[in-house]
């Protein structure tokens, strides 16, 4: 058993297999855009799209009325040995917002490419998790690693 998982493999759910796809459409869309700002947006969006796969598989409502938490704490909570990750993107979510909002100045080139880079690493990182086979086999950039 892959050291990722934590216990026997259920089937994934349709709708988390839907964000698995949408994720990879997010990360294809983003490495053909030539715009920085949007480039950023879209693969910060498609790692989102991934994480909330983890979340259709692994969060549990428990009935009770809580103060709404965003989908990187909840994902932090539910799937801890995604934690860092959760912190990682998390952190990129105002930069997300500037650059949908489309001020130019939210995200470098360097800084595009390299959130482009780490999304794909985190969807290829919860398709394993999750048990499934990539939805792409064509990898946009090398993960570290």
């Amino acid at each position: 058993m892959n050291s990722l998982t934590t216990g026997p493999r259920r089937p994934v759910p349709a709708n988390a297999l839907a964000l698995l796809a949408a994720a990879t459409d997010g990360l294809q869309e983003a490495a053909r855009s030539d715009l920085p700002t949007e480039r950023y947006a879209c693969a910060h969006l498609a790692a989102l799209r991934a994480a909330a796969a983890v979340l259709a598989v692994r969060a549990r409502p428990d009935g009770r009325r809580r103060r709404p938490q965003n989908a990187w704490a909840v994902l932090a909570a539910v799937a801890p040995e995604l934690g860092e990750w959760a912190h990682f993107f998390a952190a990129g979510a105002r930069k997300r917002a500037a650059a949908e909002a489309g001020l130019r100045s939210a995200a470098t080139a360097r800084e595009a490419d390299d959130i482009l880079r780490d999304a794909e690493c985190f969807l290829r990182l919860v398709e394993t998790t999750l048990g499934v086979l990539p939805h792409d086999d064509r990898r946009l950039v090398p993960c570290a690693g």
